[in-house]
């Protein structure tokens, strides 16, 4: 089985974001969300961006983004890949799609097994499925919350599209979590931070480095 792809989201610093590709990370998430401690404007988004160009690809998160604020980033920042985190719908993927000739990734909140059924309905629409933990009900946060998918429910399914997993992974845990699940793709956030919204060297290149090893 080949190495799982590696995205570092929530970078936010120049020293982060050469950490995660001296980690030899596939991706690299700048999350565009005021409400997240890992916000970036799109100037220090475009600075990131440019600075990862050749070396990762980068991925923008987004949580329902207006139009008029989507069209605003891409104007100013490079970006590889659109991650929606909201509550979109595959006519909202397949039109953002469309209009920006991006990949497009769709996050899906996981509590229980039925959560994963919500996958299929964005067969055509989206390029990849990121199953995250469904943070409880009125939360601030769609992800970012440090919150773990019980991966026993991912055991054994038949996935209708590429997907990643994230939610409460760390250098700890990821290669449990790769063996369970099959996963072919993981991201991490909360669990390569020494606070919220600070990532931490060292913890990305464990991180990286327990992926490896799975």
């Amino acid at each position: 089985m080949r190495t799982p792809l590696i995205k570092i989201c929530g970078i936010s610093t120049p020293d982060t974001l050469d950490a995660a590709v001296a980690a030899r990370a596939d991706y690299i998430g700048l999350v565009f969300f005021a409400k997240s401690p890992r916000n970036v404007d799109p100037a220090l988004a475009a600075a990131l961006a440019n600075r990862a160009a050749g070396k990762v690809r980068v991925v923008g998160l987004f949580v329902d983004p207006q139009p008029a604020f989507l069209s605003e980033v891409l104007a100013q920042v490079p970006l590889d890949v659109l991650q929606l985190h909201g509550k979109e719908d595959a006519a909202t993927l397949a039109r953002i799609q469309a209009e920006t000739g991006r990949e497009v990734w769709k996050a899906i909140g996981v509590r229980k097994r039925a959560d994963l059924a919500a996958a299929k309905t964005f067969i055509g629409a989206a390029d990849r499925i990121l199953y995250d933990a469904k943070p409880p009900e009125g939360a601030d946060l769609p992800g970012g919350t440090g919150l773990r998918i019980d991966w026993d429910l991912l055991r054994g399914v038949s996935h209708p599209l590429p997907w990643m997993l994230a939610g409460g992974l760390d250098p700890a845990n990821v290669g449990k979590a790769i063996g369970l699940t099959g996963a072919t793709a993981v991201d991490v956030s909360t669990g390569v931070e020494s606070a919220p919204g600070i990532k931490d060297a060292g913890r990305i290149a464990a991180f990286c480095a327990a992926v490896r090893a799975a």
